[in-house]
């Protein structure tokens, strides 16, 4: 029986990690120094997220895969990724900076990793001190002037700055080299992948003492060397009560919902799954066409709902004001 799925976030130690997201939940490790991330709803096959309310409880969203199919994902997702999620939905926190990596397309990912490519879209969330991402290069770049930046340290100063705010989007296509810098926490829509190349990684050691391993051979092979125009950084401001569109492409949908009172949202014109991020606050999540008694969830920050396809008439009670990230496919 299908109604709106809660999972069990995955949380990952990270060198660069901080002490938010740890917060949020009462199942983190005792050996883990810090988290630096939490993925709230993944297929990928090393970390599979496991259901963590109603009949289906423990079971993994492979698991419901398997058995529902084009029920829970909807007719043209299933025909597009058969029984592989299309996307992944974490939370990150970077205490410190992460390295600065680029991630491959799709063409190049399924001949050489056996995955899908990788391109995100990152929404950023309230952290303490002055949070920046770096995103594509300021200027046209070559392979030995990218060596170059390695050996002497000054890679990032070829990379475009932004301060970031709360509610500030970031779209990274594959190719597009990146980074966070420290302080910056986002909630992050991608593709169902979990390849990364390094270029630099400030020469960190790792726990075993040595440095991390880079992949500059893979990244030379699948970045952008010429800066992009529509790479951007922007901000948003929120329709409270409404919805914003915050990103449109074929990998994923992401919209703003800021509701202070309860609102309906019809799903029925599409034929997707649905997944909700909560980004501020708390919120009960109705299925109204469900007839099981699994059919009201809550979500608070750093929780993800899963509503799948045949759901299409689904209620938002905010306790208080919430913000939650609204992710389908629209193929």
């Amino acid at each position: 029986m299908l109604y709106p799925f809660k999972f069990t976030p995955r949380l990952f130690h990270k060198i660069w990690g901080g002490h938010t997201i740890e917060k949020w939940y009462d199942h983190v490790p005792t050996d883990y120094e810090n988290v630096g991330e939490s993925w709230v709803i993944s297929d990928v096959e090393k970390y599979p997220t496991e259901v963590a309310n109603g009949s289906h409880a423990g079971d993994t969203l492979q698991d419901l895969l398997e058995v529902y199919m084009d029920e829970l994902v909807g007719e043209k997702v299933f025909e597009t990724f058969g029984n592989h999620f299309p996307v992944l939905l974490k939370f990150i926190d970077a205490a410190d900076d992460l390295s600065i990596q680029v991630h491959p397309d799709d063409e190049y990912a399924l001949e050489n990793e056996d995955s899908l490519g990788k391109t995100e879209m990152w929404y950023v969330m309230p952290a303490k001190g002055s949070s920046a991402i770096y995103l594509d290069w300021k200027q046209q770049m070559n392979v030995s002037l990218i060596h170059a930046a390695i050996g002497d340290g000054t890679l990032a100063d070829y990379l475009r700055e932004y301060k970031v705010h709360e509610g500030d989007v970031a779209y990274i296509p594959a190719g597009t080299v990146h980074a966070m810098r420290r302080d910056t926490i986002v909630a992050e829509i991608q593709e169902n992948s979990d390849i990364t190349y390094r270029l630099y990684d400030y020469n960190r050691v790792g726990n075993d003492g040595k440095k991390r391993p880079l992949k500059l051979d893979k990244a030379l092979k699948v970045m952008n060397f010429s800066p992009k125009e529509d790479v951007t950084c922007v901000s948003t401001t929120p329709r409270i009560d409404g919805a914003i569109n915050l990103k449109q492409t074929p990998f994923f949908t992401v919209n703003l919902l800021s509701p202070t009172k309860p609102v309906q949202r019809d799903y029925a014109p599409l034929d997707s799954f649905v997944a909700y991020m909560c980004v501020e606050g708390s919120a009960n999540i109705t299925a109204l066409d469900c007839d099981t008694e699994d059919k009201t969830v809550d979500i608070k920050v750093g929780e993800a709902v899963l509503i799948p396809a045949t759901l299409n008439d689904i209620l938002i009670e905010p306790q208080g004001h919430c913000k939650l990230l609204e992710v389908y496919l629209d193929l």
